[in-house]
């Protein structure tokens, strides 16, 4: 199970030079609007300390991570709902993610021209999320009169009905939808539409090199205009994340520490991915293969089988698990076991992050 995030943000706030910096994609960087049209996909591998220490002491043949896959879609500007600037045909590829990177330029710069004509990154937020917002309400408006007239005879559609009239009136008072209070049940009415200001939202706010460890104003007013809502602030320089990016693992923490930076960028940005989309880690660790799994919080044994394949699934008997914390304790997987710590359950079982999973099947 991998993430997809899409990068989305006004031209020239820095959305393609994160997206080089955390793929070490080359893809076009260019001081105009519009200098990415077609969206560019990137896969990144997310680096577990985990499991690197369980492939320290198993000594696969190889060792998988989980990946990350990021959309770099080009920069919204006023009117992208009504089709400025593409802008219908850039909303159609946030559609398809599962969380959005809103990038947010809070840095001066005279060689950058910013589209407005001005630095002010709580305006450019509210232009963003207005054209987000404008697209969900055509998408309800599209709807309803195909459904009115069933649902007020109390014939069919009625549930579905009622939610998006609630949703209508939330989006006309400026709010987005995940900021509704809503079931499990109407959240599953919802999700075929694929509402953009339903998505889990993280506002990435790109500051110049030299104020990394400094929160300038522009970020404080960011912080103040959210501080209401539940969406996520990471604060990076897409400028350092460019240079990270061409180091080896040991020179990126020689540099992290020159900084005084205790976590690149990218690591922020998928530990605030995985918390909002509620996603845990497994691993499965073995002479072959040492490998992380993403699941989703909650999932049941079989579920988290039929990531790895569905035959696992559809044939599951039972799963051994061993925590991460049980093998660090014991020093590996058989003296846990020999502890009593490795525990034998069945489909009942709730999976936890950092379980090391060993499943039985049979088909």
């Amino acid at each position: 199970m991998g993430l997809t995030a899409g990068i989305i943000g006004l031209p020239n706030v820095g959305k393609s030079t994160l997206f080089n910096a955390i793929t070490k994609a080359k893809v076009l960087s260019a001081n105009y609007p519009f200098a990415t049209i077609e969206p560019n996909v990137g896969v990144v591998e997310i680096k577990d300390e985990r499991l690197d220490l369980i492939a320290e002491v198993v000594k696969p043949k190889s060792v998988v991570y989980t990946y990350f896959s990021f959309t770099d879609i080009a920069g919204l500007v006023k009117g992208a709902s009504l089709g400025e600037g593409l802008g219908n045909q850039f909303l159609s590829h946030i559609r398809e993610v599962d969380a959005i990177c809103h990038v947010v330029r809070c840095f001066d710069d005279n060689n950058i021209i910013h589209v407005s004509g001005k630095v002010d990154p709580v305006d450019d937020i509210e232009t963003i999320n207005l054209e987000l917002a404008y697209a969900d309400l055509e998408v309800i408006e599209r709807r309803l009169p195909k459904i009115e007239k069933k649902a007020l005879m109390k014939i069919d559609n009625e549930k579905e009905y009622q939610l998006l009239i609630k949703a209508k009136e939330m989006l006309e008072k400026g709010k987005a939808l995940r900021e509704l209070k809503i079931t499990d049940e109407e959240l599953l009415i919802l999700k075929p539409f694929n509402f953009l200001t339903l998505k889990p939202m993280i506002y990435v706010l790109n500051v110049s090199e030299n104020e990394i460890n400094i929160e300038n104003q522009y970020v404080r007013n960011v912080r103040k205009y959210l501080e209401n809502t539940n969406d996520k602030i990471i604060v990076v320089s897409a400028k350092i994340e460019e240079e990270l990016s061409e180091l080896t693992e040991d020179e990126k923490r020689l540099f992290l520490e020159e900084l005084g930076i205790k976590h690149s960028g990218l690591d922020k940005l998928v530990r605030e991915a995985y918390s909002i989309l509620n996603l845990q880690t497994f691993f499965t660790a073995g002479e072959n293969e040492c490998r992380a799994w993403t699941f989703k919080k909650g999932m049941k044994a079989p579920q988290c089988a039929g990531i790895i394949h569905s035959d696992f699934e559809r044939g599951f008997i039972r799963v051994e698990v061993t925590s991460y914390d049980d093998f660090v304790k014991y020093g590996s997987l058989q003296k846990a076991k020999e502890a009593g710590r490795m525990r034998l359950e069945g489909k009942d079982y709730v999976f936890a992050d950092g379980d090391i999973a060993f499943f039985r099947f049979n088909v």
